[in-house]
């Protein structure tokens, strides 16, 4: 049953919104909503003036046979600055302060609301990017990983750093860790991830670095190769392991000026936002 413009616009914009950087044609749309291509190209292009206007995400038109369209998320700068000094202020507790520099973070990042923004935010900076597999550390980071797989619609890995009888033949590395210089092991199961795939590497509070540098290591005894780092927080930290990762917020513990915290944006602008710089 031919369907109206407005009831295809409301499904159009629901069905890719569930399905981000995915191809869809043209003759589907048209089959679902028995209606031209003539008239799904004109929705189409209401639904990317809208989305484009409104900061929700772009809409790519990919033209010929096997063509169509795809929506990609993305966070406009001045809508992700309102964000990260909405969690700036959260975070900025004296009472989230841990032994040895760490932040409690796991109420903020067990809300829908701030994982759904965040994951939003880190997939903007890979809108050109092709990657296979969003990548973290069990367990605090897991939420946020799923958050960012969603945006980009790959699938998310565990490392762990024991084996699990479930987890079947894993691979395993030996990493130094930043701050206590201690040898640690983390492992991954084979069948996680393929030989070859890009990786964005996603962790919830970064110090050193050693974990994440783990976490590279692991991709590269798979043979793939990581795209890129993002911390939803880092913390100070007198040896840093990275040069190049994304963090949402810095934070520093245990001040001179006898504060217990000072929390202020990470380099997002600088790394998401720098072609616009």
């Amino acid at each position: 049953m031919k369907t109206r413009r407005s009831d295809r616009l409301v499904d159009m914009a629901r069905y890719m919104l569930e399905r981000p950087r995915t191809l869809i044609s043209l003759s589907y749309f048209a089959k679902r909503y028995d209606s031209a291509k003539s008239s799904i190209s004109e929705d189409l292009s209401i639904l990317k003036r809208t989305f484009q206007e409104r900061g929700t995400g772009l809409i790519e038109t990919v033209p010929g046979a096997a063509g169509g369209a795809r929506f990609v998320p993305f966070m406009a700068e001045d809508e992700a600055r309102d964000f990260i000094e909405q969690i700036r202020r959260d975070v900025n507790d004296e009472t989230r302060v841990l032994p040895g520099g760490y932040v409690y973070l796991s109420d903020l990042l067990g809300r829908p609301d701030i994982l759904r923004q965040a994951g939003r935010l880190i997939a903007t900076q890979y809108l050109r990017d092709n990657i296979d597999a969003v990548m973290t550390a069990a367990t605090k980071g897991v939420p946020l990983a799923q958050a960012v797989a969603e945006q980009l619609n790959v699938p998310f890995v565990i490392v762990r750093d024991d084996a699990k009888v479930t987890e079947g033949p894993t691979v395993s590395v030996n990493y130094l860790t930043g701050s206590s210089k201690r040898v640690e092991k983390m492992e991954l199961s084979r069948r996680s991830l393929r030989t070859g795939s890009r990786v964005l590497v996603v962790d919830d509070f970064m110090k050193a670095g050693g974990t994440i540098q783990g976490m590279q290591t692991l991709v590269s005894e798979f043979d793939g190769t990581v795209v890129g780092t993002a911390v939803f927080a880092e913390g100070r930290s007198a040896t840093r392991l990275l040069d190049r990762f994304t963090s949402l917020l810095h934070v520093d513990t245990n001040l001179k000026n006898g504060d217990l915290i000072l929390v202020t944006a990470g380099n997002y602008l600088q790394e998401i936002y720098k072609h616009e710089a």
